[in-house]
């Protein structure tokens, strides 16, 4: 586990089918292509920085019937492994999941495109969760900062340039976006708004319950919903990630969760980067019924 000697930070990003990859990730790809899904394998999908460790703990203790002692178990990149997950100093996703028991629970950013095949063929159930634009690009540029295993992101500016033309990890927000809400036309995907979440957190958590076909009452989902508030998951060391060693996710440049708020980009947008913003934004979301909110 600790062969921080193999891991070189900050390296260039490999395409792999038109989509940026996170090197280290891209080198395990073979794995992930050929992973053998399970029928009662429940996918969690997202882009990041869109609430996937929100909803995985939400998940979990779902699965738990809310007993929260079994979310302390273990750390939740481990209760939830990370499909594409990769790297030299630690346990891949894939090495997680063949040894995990059934049902798993799967945390993978992938586009709909690059999802392994046996997933489809075995009908797993999938929760897709999507965050709005603006939010996700404040976010992300903060979690370059931080997690090592990206390429510096320079600047504000710098990076907003790259994430407008889907030259970051895992492509373009907005093929990511439209391509699964597309998707749920035949596939079993609940597809949910990170900013509805945040509105009214427990009628999203009793959507999840009922597309899990659990049937839990009031008590456990007040439970719930105040054990993955932002504050909670926050302070919660099976959440936060800073287990981490440094050197591989620096949380002295940025908190692993930094804020969970929404509208936080109208402090870092200048006047000309949101009018430029917005004019991207049109014309690669025209045609596309799916909507977001940029403030509550």
């Amino acid at each position: 586990m600790e062969k921080q000697e193999t891991f070189i930070p900050r390296q260039p990003l490999t395409i792999i089918q038109g989509v940026p990859f996170i090197k280290n990730f891209a080198d395990g790809w073979a794995k992930v292509e050929s992973f053998m899904a399970r029928p009662d394998d429940l996918l969690i999908c997202t882009y990041p920085k869109a609430g996937t460790t929100w909803i995985s703990e939400i998940v979990d203790c779902i699965l738990n019937n809310g007993d929260l002692e079994k979310t302390k178990r273990s750390a939740i990149y481990t209760r939830v492994p990370f499909l594409e997950f990769a790297s030299p100093a630690f346990s891949s996703g894939i090495e997680l999941l063949v040894n995990a028991e059934s049902p798993r629970v799967i945390k993978t950013h992938l586009p709909v495109k690059l999802l392994p095949k046996t997933i489809w063929k075995n009908n797993c159930k999938i929760i897709y969760v999507a965050r709005n634009a603006k939010d996700v690009a404040v976010s992300y540029y903060y979690f370059y900062k931080m997690a090592l295993v990206h390429p510096d992101p320079g600047s504000w500016d710098e990076f907003l340039e790259k994430y407008i033309t889907g030259e970051v990890a895992y492509g373009s927000w907005y093929e990511h976006v439209k391509g699964w809400w597309e998707k749920r036309k035949d596939h079993s995907i609940l597809y949910l708004l990170y900013e509805d979440m945040k509105e009214d957190p427990k009628r999203e958590i009793r959507k999840v319950m009922q597309f899990m076909e659990k049937e839990l009452g009031e008590e456990t989902l007040e439970r719930i919903n105040h054990h993955t508030t932002f504050k909670e998951m926050k302070d919660n060391v099976m959440t936060n990630y800073k287990a981490i060693p440094k050197w591989r996710m620096d949380q002295n440049a940025s908190t692993f969760m930094r804020k969970g708020a929404t509208g936080d980009w109208k402090n870092h947008f200048s006047v000309a980067q949101n009018e430029k913003f917005d004019e991207v934004y049109e014309r690669s979301m025209a045609g596309s019924l799916l909507r977001f909110r940029t403030e509550i």
